[in-house]
């Protein structure tokens, strides 16, 4: 075995992360959900690779598997106001989730080629502006992630 990793979150994240034992976690993450927002941090800092499940929640109901009432946070946090014009609500939760600066991965679901090809294109579109992100909270120190999100561009523009 080269890497050994956990599926976890707080408060066993910070437990695992003081351990130092690990070499990456899988982290539940979004905008809806930012109850890791620090403990991703310190494990970053620590070393470890953060990987980020539930980054657009499920994707919207209807069109993907996210729950309603978990979808309603978008609107009552009147979420829409900080979205790009003719962005969707999904692609604002890629977009929140890239701007965490100590993600290293994220895990989005993709239900065909063409789901695939509009992931890829919103993640090009990078993280949300620092003065956009929920509360005006400002992320600064962001990661350039440019160069795997043109990779995945290219391999999905070629089929």
């Amino acid at each position: 075995m080269r890497w050994t990793g956990a599926s976890t979150s707080s408060p066993n994240l910070e437990t695992y992360t003081k351990w130092g034992v690990f070499d990456e976690f899988q982290i539940p993450y979004s905008a809806f959900s930012r109850t890791n927002e620090s403990a991703i941090s310190d494990a970053a800092k620590s070393g470890m690779g953060t990987v980020i499940r539930g980054g657009v929640a499920k994707g919207a109901p209807g069109a993907g598997l996210g729950k309603e009432d978990a979808w309603k946070v978008f609107d009552e946090a009147k979420l829409a106001e900080l979205t790009a014009p003719g962005e969707t609500p999904t692609g604002f939760m890629l977009r929140f989730t890239l701007s965490h600066p100590d993600i290293d991965t994220i895990i989005v679901g993709t239900q065909n080629p063409e789901h695939l090809k509009e992931n890829v294109r919103t993640a090009s579109k990078g993280a949300v502006v620092a003065g956009g992100l929920c509360g005006g909270k400002a992320k600064a120190g962001r990661r350039e992630r440019g160069r795997s999100v043109g990779r995945a561009y290219q391999a999905a523009a070629s089929t």
